[in-house]
């Protein structure tokens, strides 16, 4: 979407972006075509999930983006053959700032459903769970219903939507892109540094070392264009807010290299720090673009259109990054399986084959593991007998061994009948589905805010034009709460960021590293 964002308005151009999206939504309205599509990549079915997903929210946001020009607005009206008509009284209706809250608004009712219809599946032996992998043509099209559907709501609904929920909504997905932007700097130091010293390649350490110089770059050149264009004088705000921002980034980086921080966590540095501090500007920067003072924002004098565009492009790039980065990472906290029941076992029992079984708990604190493994009827009920009668001495040990191919026989024979052999979540989910789709919703909060720069829309009296009939007029401006919103986002990322860093210091016993 960063890339469409950053495209020049060509007619020919839209139009052939149109064509191709409506192909690529025809093709994916037939659940066989779908399925045909993500066995073909011979991807698991997580993954394709998540690709069918990230598409159809990318195919929202471009429509979303296109709405905001009577050009696509009359192509719907011509492609319909004059069934849809987008000619009404108050433009505001049906394309612009207000068309952007109906689109996304769809995408996030989309989400909200799903996510409802899918709350306690923990595997897609749960019928539920087709829902999530499968129903593909379904699917499209209640998002494609819930879309049109909303052309036919009042403004004043999605007037109050934009000022308020889709504000407070794009919010959130700001703190949980701040914990998670925080999670993937310490995440991205300790795969660099792991890199390193396994494989001893000096790639590695010229990447870390690269991506920290590049980081810190930015960010001195970001809060240098601060400085010249938006803290000239009179414009005290906006100097406090890129000052303070510059004083917290300059603690943020000393205190990552501390000797307290240092020895209680050996792997923190500049490589966190420096995306910390990166992000932080941007917020910063785009909290002062938005500010509504013609002296102190050269933008509202029509001036500074490539810094708004460049904004807009890192905002959508950070946007599909962070709903990437939010289901992988909760893929990847549970790919680690070390709950088979067998090598556990094996590894607990002593030469002469007896002894005290180990369980899952046991197991779990033994061994620092995730067991995400979820249990069946069987574990409930015919395992746990068969394990108390091996720690009574009724039975061998061996009997819980005969238990796990019967199970395992069990699985193939399901998979033979007609079972998924691509199905990589029988034993448990790789990510939660309800909290999957909660980031895609209020995601899409945040896209259209991003799309509308944080613009605030409210209703006029009636239009004084005889010819317009008494609607009202929408007047869209700039928000000095979306300016707040914004600049106490980035004081608490670097909160969230200092707390991770002198935590370890302050609570070892709690945060202390092995």
């Amino acid at each position: 979407m960063g890339v469409a964002l950053s495209l020049p308005f060509l007619g020919g151009g839209l139009a052939s972006i149109a064509s191709s999206c409506l192909a690529g939504l025809a093709f994916f309205c037939t659940s066989t075509a779908a399925s045909a599509f993500f066995k073909s990549c011979n991807c698991q079915s997580s993954i394709a999930t998540r690709v069918g997903f990230a598409i159809i929210f990318c195919l929202d946001a471009l429509l979303a983006w296109l709405s905001l020009t009577s050009f696509m607005m009359h192509k719907i009206q011509e492609w319909s053959y004059n069934y849809i008509k987008m000619d009404c009284k108050d433009r505001d209706r049906c394309y612009g700032v207000l068309a952007v809250h109906r689109i996304t608004f769809a995408l996030s009712l989309f989400h909200f459903i799903l996510g409802m219809l899918l709350i306690g599946v923990k595997d897609t032996r749960t019928k539920r769970a087709a829902i999530q992998n499968g129903w593909w043509g379904p699917k499209v099209l209640l998002w494609l219903l819930l879309t049109l559907l909303m052309f036919f709501i009042p403004n004043g609904f999605f007037v109050f939507w934009a000022n308020y929920f889709s504000l407070i909504f794009a919010s959130i997905f700001i703190v949980v892109g701040l914990v998670l932007l925080v999670d993937f700097a310490h995440s991205w130091s300790e795969t660099c540094l792991d890199r390193w010293e396994q494989t001893e390649s000096d790639f590695w350490k010229f990447t870390l070392i690269g991506s920290t110089l590049g980081m810190y770059a930015a960010t001195i050149a970001l809060t240098g264009v601060l400085y010249g264009f938006f803290a000239s004088s009179g414009c005290s705000l906006n100097q406090f807010f890129i000052s303070l921002n510059l004083a917290l980034i300059v603690v943020l980086t000393v205190l990552s290299i501390s000797p307290h921080v240092q020895e209680a966590n050996p792997r923190s540095g500049l490589a966190q720090s420096s995306m910390v501090a990166a992000y932080c500007t941007y917020l910063i920067a785009s909290a002062v673009m938005n500010r509504d003072n013609a002296e102190c924002n050269p933008i509202t004098r029509g001036r500074g259109g490539s810094a708004k565009t460049t904004t807009v492009v890192i905002g959508a790039v950070f946007t599909f990054l962070a709903i990437a980065y939010s289901t992988s990472r909760a893929a990847t906290q549970s790919t680690t399986l070390v709950g088979k029941r067998r090598a556990a076992l094996n590894e607990s029992r002593p030469p002469s084959g007896y002894g005290p079984l180990a369980t899952r708990e046991s197991i779990d604190k033994s061994s620092g593991a995730v067991v995400t493994d979820q249990p069946t009827k069987k574990d409930s009920l015919r395992i746990q007998a068969l394990m108390a009668a091996v720690e009574a001495g009724a039975i061998p040990a061996s009997a819980l061994d005969e238990e796990e191919d019967d199970e395992e026989m069990e699985t193939r024979s399901e998979l033979g009948a007609g079972g998924d052999e691509s199905d990589d979540e029988r034993q448990g989910t790789r990510y939660n589905y309800s909290f999957f789709h909660f980031v895609f919703a209020i995601a899409a909060c945040y896209t259209a805010m991003l799309l509308t720069d944080w613009r605030f829309v409210r209703l006029g009296g009636p239009s004084p034009d005889p010819s317009e009939d008494g609607a009202p007029i929408a007047y869209i401006g700039r928000s000095t709460t979306a300016m707040w919103m914004r600049v106490v986002s980035s004081w608490l990322c670097i909160c969230i960021y200092t707390w991770s860093l002198i935590a370890p210091v302050l609570l070892p016993d709690r945060f202390g590293l092995d």
